[in-house]
């Protein structure tokens, strides 16, 4: 992968910028996504923000490589923090993370997020804390993707900040509003998975000499969302 030929999984967090957006890729590694947006012409202006020097480096070169400089530019910083009131950032995206980092890096940036209008996230785990956040701060879901590349299984999440209260249900907040509609392969064979892995882990607490009364009064809801959704997919 590099800039010119994305993973399928950056390609789809990719197809759901907005054409013309100003954009701040968070945690931007070698900056492959901003800088195959600019190459096409995608964007008007991007920053890839990196916590770590080394990935920094790395996109730093990767923009002087590929005669970005005009367009992009890498920054080093704590998340949020990359983008500069200069910058007029509309959109933002994440990638590549744990849904509970970034729901942590969204917390900690609300002045950077004031001009943001649209947020394109691929948790790798915790969606769910992903999409509460998203509820909570004005952002509704207008767009999902779900696709197995590499024996792994993303999930992207686009939101675009609205003037309206957001509510999800516990399902919509777990399976995701658009995922839970369209029931795809995919979406299935995860959702198998899960419902094994949390059978599993329910067995291994009722040998547990102390039962663990909250974990598995959450885990039996669980079970159930996830044997309703799968059930009503089968039919």
């Amino acid at each position: 992968m590099d800039a010119k030929q994305l993973s399928k999984r950056l390609a789809t967090v990719g197809a759901l910028v907005q054409p013309g957006a100003r954009v701040a890729d968070i945690g931007s590694d070698h900056a492959y996504l901003p800088a195959n947006l600019a190459l096409n012409h995608q964007i008007s202006y991007g920053v890839a923000g990196e916590v770590v020097r080394g990935p920094f480096e790395n996109a730093r070169h990767e923009i002087q490589k590929l005669g970005l400089t005009g367009t992009l530019v890498a920054r080093l910083a704590d998340g949020l923090a990359a983008i500069e009131p200069a910058d007029r950032i509309d959109t933002v995206t994440i990638a590549g993370m744990g849904g509970p980092l970034i729901r942590h890096i969204l917390e900690q940036g609300p002045a950077q997020l004031a001009g943001v209008q649209r947020l394109v996230l691929e948790p790798n785990v915790g969606e769910a804390t992903v999409r509460e956040w998203l509820a909570a701060n004005q952002f509704q879901i207008v767009a999902e993707r779900i696709l197995a590349e590499d024996g792994h299984t993303y999930e992207i999440i686009c939101a675009d900040r609205v003037d309206h209260p957001v509510t999800y249900t516990t399902a919509e907040q777990l399976f995701g509003p658009f995922l839970l509609t369209e029931k795809s392969p995919v979406f299935i064979a995860k959702w198998q998975r899960e419902l094994q892995r949390v059978n599993a882990a329910v067995a291994q607490m009722q040998r547990a000499k102390v039962l663990p009364a909250e974990h598995l009064a959450l885990a039996h809801a669980k079970i159930k969302l996830i044997e309703g959704v799968l059930t009503d997919a089968s039919k």
